[in-house]
């Protein structure tokens, strides 16, 4: 990993429906949240960059199927010049959000500076058509946006479409295969899909071994890591927004983000969906922070 950290703060949450015993959905507290656990102070940053969101709506727009398309691109577009302002090819940086939506912001300016790849660690793949979604939820759609598929309005910010190729991008860690026509939109894509099963029979080091190499083989500029909480087993992180039963281990996200982190071509990580509304005690968010910093540290 690159010598010096830099903190960027995402308290997004316009990306989420809430739920009917919500005000909001609680993700956009994670940064504060991590703060006062420590995580921060642990980490040492160089710096620390935050981006205030706008007041939680849930406008659903009928042009582009998904709610609060206007208040997301918008938030993109300074997310993104917060990121190129005040970045350099020495540090590494990690992205505190908020829902996944926070993605689009990022993947904007990366295709500003270059050819980037993505790792897209993440529960759901997210890679579907506004048609599909039964809540207009851009976190639900995030990894299709930033590829390219979904209306002009979200894909084509700064005439910047697609922000990744889909071909440079690995998504891993989907537990969510029972739904043909989900899981027919990114099998159907030039996306290398890795499943939760197939990630498992391919090695969890070695299906990030495989995605350098892609990053290697194409001579690509560097690459993002994408990390939604909700990949991690129920057991272990249940204060997500959609919660399901099966998910990685720590032991496996360690084989998993190590060889990535550690890479002199990774920008940097993004965190999402942790939710501390879900966590009043810190009971899960305390390991979580400790195996994380364990990662970053690469200690065994």
């Amino acid at each position: 990993m690159k010598g010096k950290i830099t903190l960027f703060e995402f308290p997004f949450n316009l990306g989420l429906t809430k739920k009917e015993h919500e005000i909001e959905p609680g993700v956009r507290k994670l940064p504060d949240w991590l703060k006062k656990l420590g995580f921060h102070e642990r980490i040492s940053p160089e710096h620390i960059y935050r981006l205030e969101s706008p007041a939680y709506a849930m406008n659903f727009d009928q042009e582009t199927g998904v709610k609060n398309p206007e208040q997301i691109v918008e938030y993109a577009k300074k997310q993104s010049e917060l990121i190129l302002k005040n970045s350099d090819k020495n540090t590494f940086n990690i992205i505190l959000g908020g829902d996944c939506s926070i993605l689009i912001g990022t993947a904007i300016a990366l295709k500003k500076l270059g050819s980037f790849g993505l790792f897209y660690l993440d529960g759901h793949t997210d890679y579907i058509p506004a048609r599909l979604s039964p809540s207009g939820g851009a976190a639900g759609m995030d990894l299709a946006i930033v590829c390219g598929l979904g209306h002009e309005k979200l894909t084509n910010i700064d005439n910047q479409k697609p922000y990744f190729l889909a071909e440079n991008v690995f998504c891993v860690g989907n537990a969510e295969t029972d739904d043909e026509e989900y899981v027919g939109e990114i099998i159907n894509s030039k996306i290398n899909y890795f499943d939760l099963y197939k990630v498992r029979k391919n090695g969890f080091r070695k299906t990030s071994e495989d995605f350098l190499a892609l990053i290697n083989e194409k001579n690509l500029d560097g690459f993002f890591i994408h990390f939604d909480v909700d990949v991690l087993n129920d057991k272990i992180m249940p204060c997500v927004d959609s919660r399901m039963e099966d998910g990685i281990d720590y032991d496996n996200l360690k084989e998993i983000l190590q060889p990535l982190i550690h890479n002199e071509k990774c920008f940097g990580i993004e965190i999402t969906i942790l939710d501390p509304d879900y966590d009043p005690n810190g009971e899960y968010t305390l390991p979580f922070i400790e195996n994380l910093i364990k990662i970053i540290n690469n200690e065994d």
